[in-house]
């Protein structure tokens, strides 16, 4: 397998924002094996915060693979309260791979961020 050096520049944390306790992620482009590193090293250190949730706005994500998946897992798994770790706003291509890989029923899934913002942890 060869690597495209064309994508080891690309950065997929397009902006972190602290609103009232919590830390919003908004991630774009695609979340794959090349810059997977990039946005575990982001989610795990926001994990580190413990804030009072963790939303990671997907929005802006055009394709993501196991990989990536994987790493949102992790970081979930790294929060004390494991229900503050939100995702929102995923596109039809996220939506499904996230069905397709059953974390829809494990990951709490907003359709906005503002949704993931005012939802009730339960």
């Amino acid at each position: 397998m060869s690597v495209d050096e064309s994508r080891l520049n690309e950065h997929p944390v397009g902006a972190i924002e602290r609103l009232n306790g919590a830390a919003v992620v908004r991630l774009v482009g695609e979340l794959d094996l090349y810059n997977a590193p990039q946005v575990r090293s982001a989610l795990l250190e926001l994990a580190a915060e413990q804030p009072e949730r963790l939303v990671v706005d997907l929005g802006e994500v055009s394709f993501v693979d196991s990989t990536a998946l994987g790493v949102l897992i992790e970081a979930r798994t790294k929060l004390e309260n494991r229900r503050s770790f939100l995702l929102a706003a995923p596109g039809l291509e996220t939506h499904r791979a996230l069905t397709i890989s059953g974390l829809d029923q494990h990951l709490a899934v907003h359709d906005t961020v503002d949704a993931a913002l005012a939802a009730e942890l339960r």
